[in-house]
This record gives structure tokens, sequence and C-alpha cells, in this order.
């Protein structure tokens, strides 16, 4: 016969830890991993598909319950349901060391790899291996911060790099087609070409086109330029968001 394990200890296996401290007390509720953040966007609307048991604990490893007047002094309710709402809503997710060893390396390999996605070598304007941009990373002292998207840490990421390691490295340009009138080109040109770095192909017809290599951020003021001057008969083209060397 098979033993059977004891009805309030938790098989910490697959199981998320979500603590909330209230009245000097910590209450907490035992949710399958991944499901907290669900329910939190509301894309998991069932609160039975996220605890793995229906309860309120003092101590989920321990398999600790908490009393009915520790939850009536805390939440003004000894309804369960209730509770655990609360607790899902304000409560903090308990994350072990391996864990957060783990989401932090893996959040610096994102971040790694969207720096190497996005910049270049100055001198051949070809990417870096994303390991050479990690230990770039490791040299300037750059810290992930685990509140934040890999996305929004890139910026950062970059000026660390490029003030305190060796490594050279400068953000990709992009490669655009301006187009607009001849007679507008002719007028434009030299303001269009002060927002240039490279001038790569240039027709001139009926239309004057370009094709050049800008800084990401000049879009906006070539853009802004094309509104205010062409009065709709202008327009920029992003053709590469990254461009590099061999991509022409």
């Amino acid at each position: 016969m098979p033993i059977q394990q004891p009805s309030n200890q938790i098989k910490l296996t697959n199981v998320s830890i979500v603590r909330l401290k209230k009245s000097g007390k910590r209450f907490e509720i035992a949710c399958y991993k991944n499901k907290v953040q669900e329910w939190r966007n509301g894309v998991e609307k069932n609160q039975d598909d996220v605890l793995q048991i229906s309860n309120v604990f003092m101590n989920v490893s321990k398999g600790e319950v908490a009393k009915s007047n520790d939850l009536k002094k805390a939440f003004g309710t000894t309804s369960v349901d209730d509770v655990v709402k609360e607790i899902l809503e304000k409560g903090e997710v308990q994350v072990g060391e391996k864990e957060r060893d783990h989401d932090l390396a893996s959040l610096r390999k994102e971040i790694a790899t969207l720096v190497a996605e996005k910049c270049v070598d100055p001198g051949t304007q070809r990417p870096y291996p994303v390991g050479m941009i990690e230990k770039a990373m490791a040299e300037a002292g750059v810290s992930v911060k685990a509140g934040k998207n890999a996305k929004s840490q890139v910026a950062e990421t970059l000026r660390l790099i490029q003030s305190n390691s060796t490594l050279p490295i400068q953000r990709a340009r992009m490669r655009v087609r301006v187009v607009v009138p001849a007679a507008e080109g002719e007028r434009l040109q030299e303001q269009l070409l002060a927002l240039t770095e490279k001038v790569e192909k240039q027709d001139k017809g009926e239309s004057w086109e370009t094709v050049m290599l800008i800084e990401p951020s000049r879009i906006r003021e070539i853009n802004e330029l094309l509104q205010k001057e062409c009065k709709g008969k202008g327009r920029v083209e992003t053709l590469t968001f990254a461009a590099t060397a061999d991509s022409s």
C-alpha cells in the first residue's frame, strides 16, 4: 500500500509563493508558476486555476494554515476567496536564489543580444558577437535591473560600455531613402545632407531620390523637415534599421 503524503505538506515543485505582510503577520498562498503574472495581466481570469491549494497560509512550506481570527484582524474578513484575491493583487512573489540568478542571467543575455543587434564596430561597421558584448558589459560594470525589461535597459548599457569598457562600439546606422520633388530636392539638399553620415546613392529626375545612412535619432528631424518644407510631397522610407557594411 503506497504511503500517503500528509495533506498539510506541499511539494515545492512548480510553486510560486505570493506573500503579503499585514498587521504584523505574513500571509502566503501557493500558486502555479507564471500563473500569477497571467492573472495580474488579465490573461488568466479563474482564480482557482492560479492556486495550487485554495487556502491561506502563514507558511506555505511548513503547511501552516492561517487562522480565521488572524484573517479577520488583518483583512477584515474570514472569506478565503477575498483574502486570496488581495494577496494576489498586492503580494510579493517569492523567488528563490537559484531562480533569481537564472532570471538575471537570462535578462543579461537578452540585453546583450539587443545591443549586438543595434550596434557595430565603428571601424568595420560590422556587428559584434553577443559573447563580446557580454564581456564588455562585465568590464563596464553593467548591473542588470530585474524589475525592468531588456529593451528599456539597452540605452544605458550602451552608454556604460562606451564610457567604461575598452570595446569600441556605436549604434548601427539606419539606411533610409528620401524622395522629394526635384525642385524641392535642390532647395533642401544642403539641409538633408547635414543630417546624413553617408550618401550611398542619388538619383535626380522628376524626383530627387537619395539613399543614405543616418544616426537613428536623425529620422525624426528628416521627417519634420519634409513635413514643413514639402507640404506632404516628400517622404522618407526606412530600408534597414541596423545597416552594416555587408548589407548594401
